[in-house]
């Protein structure tokens, strides 16, 4: 639904703002209007827009910085960003240096303004795979993500939630969606921390990232300890204190069921003998069964090529 959008606008001018989100706000659109720029990436990072317009009317290197750093994280590259450019800035910009995905000139036609809109947004759909859950990149995305990564310093970290499915059973589909949302968040805070790196949900409780090999293991140990920290705040004192909480199996039987917790693994894609994406799947495959077995969240890392 379009007229649900939650738009940010991005601009030091007031009164254009204050137009923009009079004329969407009439359309049944939720217009969010941001002036300091430098607070922009914070907003995004911790309540993302589902639609940016940003106004270009001076070619500075702030907005260059906000576009660039949306557009490089494998989280937020989805949310469409319509520039506004005056006719004179538009002659001396470089859009390499802008990777906007429309612009419009000043002043605003508004017509023309809500079909870009509609068309930037259906455009979008269109090209990512991204799960509509946690909106971040799915199979295909994932697929050509691991084969960049081949033959370089790079690992490939799989994440599988502990003891998932009798969790979303128990307590119910809204929570185990908060669960995997959590994760998303957890782990894309973690990779962008790292500098450089890709997030992406396979589906369900499954979900990859990569880091620089020798980034790997901190990347990890973070998501853990962030993961159970917020984890352990799903369940009550009793349950926290006896580490299981009691439900029924798949065959109906009354069990003691473990708390949430991670399995991570990690495959270096450095080694000779990964030469496809379908190998980096089955290591991670043994390597996860390794990590459950541990009954605590952990990581477990390839070093058979190291």
């Amino acid at each position: 639904m379009l007229s649900k959008l939650r738009i940010a606008l991005i601009s030091r001018d007031k009164s254009l703002t204050d137009q923009l989100t009079l004329r969407l706000q009439g359309k049944g659109f939720q217009a969010v209007a941001l002036a300091k720029l430098s607070a922009v990436l914070g907003f995004v990072y911790s309540d993302p827009p589902d639609f940016i317009i940003i106004d270009l009317a001076v070619d500075d290197e702030e907005s260059r910085a906000i576009i660039k750093g949306l557009k490089e994280d494998s989280y937020f590259c989805i949310i469409p960003i319509i520039a506004l450019v005056r006719h004179t800035t538009q002659e001396s910009l470089e859009w390499e240096q802008y990777p906007v995905d429309d612009f419009l000139y000043h002043p605003v036609d508004y017509p023309e303004l809500l079909n870009r809109i509609a068309l930037c947004f259906q455009r979008i759909q269109r090209v990512f795979d991204n799960n509509p859950l946690t909106k971040l990149p799915g199979n295909t995305s994932i697929q050509r993500a691991i084969e960049r990564s081949l033959g370089k310093d790079m690992a490939v970290c799989y994440i599988d939630i502990n003891n998932f499915k009798p969790y979303n059973d128990t307590y119910g589909f809204a929570n185990g969606d908060e669960v995997i949302r959590m994760v998303a968040r957890i782990m894309s805070n973690a990779v962008r921390q790292a500098g450089e790196g890709f997030a992406g949900h396979i589906g369900g409780d499954d979900f990859v990232f990569i880091v620089p090999l020798e980034k790997a293991t901190n990347v990890c140990e973070t998501i853990i300890a962030n993961f159970d920290d917020i984890a352990s705040d799903l369940f009550g004192d009793e349950e926290k204190a006896k580490g299981y909480y009691r439900a029924k199996d798949r065959q109906g039987k009354m069990q003691n069921i473990p708390l949430l917790g991670i399995s991570l693994a990690v495959v270096p894609t450095n080694a000779p003998k990964i030469q496809h994406y379908g190998m980096v799947a089955e290591i991670a495959a043994e390597l996860k069964k390794l990590a459950k077995k541990a009954n605590k969240s952990c990581y477990v890392v390839d070093r058979r090529a190291a």
